[in-house]
């Protein structure tokens, strides 16, 4: 783990206002750090820019609260929201992603507000979707 810290992955204002406790297990830390070392730390590299987190783990009481997904991968430790702070930068972060990196769901979330990117030890799918 190069750029990125399992405290800046596990962050959230809302966890933090309400109460909710985010921490990662030891499965879910190893899988944050395989999105790390794989995907986001490369990414980095190639975009020659800071890259934001805005969300990465999610525990099941703070995916529940923000609204997630019942099979969110975030609950697993691996995937994490990102994004530049303007929409061209995060289509550049999703372009290179897709065209460089291994991963298992690429998102374009709302015309690139922010880019949603997976994965897993085994088994990627290089799914990608736009919603």
């Amino acid at each position: 783990m190069k750029y990125f810290t399992l405290d800046e992955l596990a962050h959230s204002n809302v966890a933090r206002t309400k109460r909710i406790d985010n921490t990662p297990n030891e499965q879910q830390k190893k899988a944050l750090v395989a999105l790390v070392d794989n995907v986001l730390d490369p990414l980095r590299d190639l975009f020659g820019k800071p890259v934001l987190v805005s969300s990465g783990f999610r525990s099941n009481d703070l995916n529940r609260a923000v609204g997630g997904a019942a099979t969110s991968q975030h609950m697993k430790g691996e995937a994490a929201d990102i994004y530049t702070g303007t929409k061209e930068g995060n289509k550049k972060l999703f372009e290179l992603i897709r065209d460089n990196l291994p991963f298992d769901q690429l998102i374009d979330e709302k015309d690139f507000s922010w880019v949603h990117v997976s994965f897993k030890e085994i088994g990627n799918r290089k799914q990608i979707l736009k919603l």
